[in-house]
């Protein structure tokens, strides 16, 4: 070998070796500055979701829950959002937090209720059904169906009061999330005391968490299938009244 390529390949071989070295101390560096993942205090890696067994399950959905069956897989459940902002202020006063996981399953029970309604409501007035004191605009031969209510309440106006209606028992129902989010009540989300007749008074522990998870069960059920039956009877001209096919 000439001279002047061992030369080359001497320097070469040390400018190699000090870059490898170089290199790994670098990388271990880069390593130990690395910060936490946010990912590692969203889920639970020792347990999988029952619902999504391929996937952990979300830190904050534990079971305590009616109907928690570990099903987040978009793991909206675990942000660390705090809600009692949007209900007041921070400036107003020092308060504890709504967290994320109440203030949804406040949203599921209240959308699951309305839509309850909305499915019977639906196929009662599609029945012919009517209640007599509610008068001719109201009659079957000037609303035919549930599809057709949407757009000739908005011309009659009806549907501005029924707008106004709304607004009101939202504003009522919510005072008692200003409460919760100034400590004031320690009231489970979506619980407004309301048992006219009296389906868990004096009920047991166990019976309260059966008759929750009807509720919910229902409620998630409920709003399938409302949007099933306005998607089914908007197809066409034939399926716009019961039974939509």
């Amino acid at each position: 070998m000439k001279p002047y390529a061992v030369a080359f390949a001497s320097l070469f071989a040390g400018s190699a070796t000090a870059f490898v070295q170089n290199a790994g101390t670098e990388s271990v560096v880069s390593l130990n500055a690395m910060p936490k993942r946010k990912w590692d205090s969203m889920v639970d890696k020792t347990q999988r979701s029952k619902a999504v067994p391929f996937l952990p399950r979300p830190i904050n959905l534990d079971g305590s829950l009616a109907g928690d069956v570990g099903f987040d897989p978009m793991y909206l459940s675990s942000i660390p959002k705090d809600w009692s902002g949007f209900i007041q202020p921070p400036s107003w006063e020092k308060k504890p937090a709504i967290s994320q996981v109440y203030w949804m399953r406040e949203s599921e029970l209240k959308h699951g209720r309305i839509a309850m309604l909305a499915v019977l409501g639906y196929v009662v007035a599609d029945s012919g059904i009517r209640f007599p004191a509610a008068g001719d605009i109201y009659s079957v031969a000037k609303i035919p169906s549930s599809f057709a209510a949407h757009d000739i309440l908005v011309n009659q106006g009806s549907m501005g009061f029924m707008l106004l209606a709304v607004a009101l028992l939202e504003f009522t129902s919510g005072a008692v999330l200003v409460q919760v989010s100034k400590g004031e009540t320690d009231r489970e989300a979506g619980d407004f005391g309301f048992d006219p007749l009296g389906f868990i008074k004096g009920k047991s522990a166990a019976e309260v968490k059966a008759m929750k998870l009807r509720e919910i069960t229902h409620c998630r059920l409920a709003m399938l299938a409302f949007a099933g039956i306005a998607t089914q009877s908007a197809l066409s001209d034939a399926t716009h009244s019961f039974p939509y096919f």
